[in-house]
C-alpha cells in the first residue's frame, strides 16, 4: 500500500530558535506529524534542515537529521526526475513536502508533484498552516469573495506595464482582486509600475513580512501610493517577502 504525502507548510520568514516558538504559526499536531518522517521533498535541502532543526526543538526527530533523508524539487528539476522522488511513497513510506517558505504546491513546483502523485492514487493530505497569499488577502482590505494570483508579471517594463492595465480592467469588470508577487530586490520597481500604470483610484495593497515582527500591510489609492513614493515615504520593503493586491474602482 503506497504511503501518504503530506503537505506541510514552513514559516514565511526567520523562526527564533526557542521552545514553542512555532505555536503561533504551525499547530502542534502538524509539528508532531513532521517530526515522525524520514522522507521529506523541498525545494531546497538546506532550508528544509534548518526547518526540521525548529521542530525538533519541541517534538523529537524520527531520525538523527543527518539520517533524514531529503530530495530537492525546484524549478531545474526535470519532469523524469518526479517518478523517482515518488518511489519510497510507492514502496509504502511516508513523505512531507516542504516548500521555502509557506505552503507547499502554491507558487511552488511542488505542484507538479502533488498532481502525479494523485495520478499513482498516493493519498495526499495538506496540513494547516500560513499562506502569505491568504494571509494579505485577509489583510488588504479588498475582495475577499474573488481574487486571482498571477504570479511574477513581465520584467520588460512595456510589457509589465501593458499586464497590469489587462489585470485591472478584469479587476473592474469582474470586482476581481488581483494578486502578485515579485523578486524582493525589485519590489520598488513594481510598486512604482502599479502606482502608474493603475487608474488613480485603484486600490493597491502592499503586504510585507506577513506573520514575522516586522509584517507591514497598507492599502492606498494608486493617486496615494504615487504621492507617497514621490515624497520618498514609501514602505519598508526592500529585499523583503511581499505580496502586491490590486482592485479596480
Amino acid at each position: 500500500m503506497p504511503g501518504t504525502l503530506y503537505l506541510i507548510p514552513n514559516t514565511l520568514g526567520p523562526t527564533d530558535a526557542t521552545p514553542g516558538s512555532l505555536n503561533a504559526l504551525l499547530p502542534t499536531q502538524v509539528q508532531a506529524l513532521t517530526s515522525k518522517l524520514d522522507y521529506f521533498v523541498a525545494e531546497n535541502a538546506k532550508t528544509a534542515r534548518a526547518f526540521l532543526k525548529l521542530i525538533a526543538i519541541d517534538h523529537p526527530l524520527a531520525k538523527p537529521l543527518q539520517e533524514i533523508e531529503i530530495a530537492e524539487l525546484n524549478v531545474n528539476t526535470p519532469p523524469a526526475a518526479l517518478a523517482q522522488l515518488l518511489a519510497p511513497l510507492l514502496a509504502g513510506r511516508d513523505a512531507g513536502l516542504v516548500s521555502e517558505a509557506g505552503v507547499p504546491a502554491v507558487a511552488d513546483p511542488g505542484a507538479d508533484l502533488v498532481r502525479l502523485a494523485h495520478q499513482h492514487g498516493i493519498a495526499v493530505r495538506p496540513l494547516v498552516g500560513p499562506s502569505s497569499l491568504l494571509l494579505a488577502v485577509m489583510a488588504s482590505g479588498l475582495n475577499g469573495q474573488s481574487f486571482a494570483f498571477n504570479g511574477y508579471l513581465p520584467t520588460d517594463a512595456a510589457q509589465r506595464t501593458k499586464r497590469i492595465q489587462d489585470l485591472e480592467k478584469r479587476s473592474r469588470n469582474e470586482r476581481q482582486t488581483q494578486l502578485l508577487i515579485e523578486t524582493p530586490y525589485r519590489n520598488g520597481a513594481m510598486l512604482e509600475a502599479l502606482a502608474a500604470a493603475c487608474q488613480p483610484g485603484t486600490l493597491i495593497c502592499v503586504a510585507t513580512d506577513l506573520s514575522l515582527p516586522t509584517e507591514s500591510v497598507r492599502t492606498l489609492t494608486a493617486a496615494k501610493w504615487k504621492a507617497a513614493l514621490a515624497a520618498n515615504k514609501g514602505p519598508d520593503f526592500h529585499k523583503k517577502p511581499t505580496v502586491f493586491l490590486f482592485l479596480g474602482q
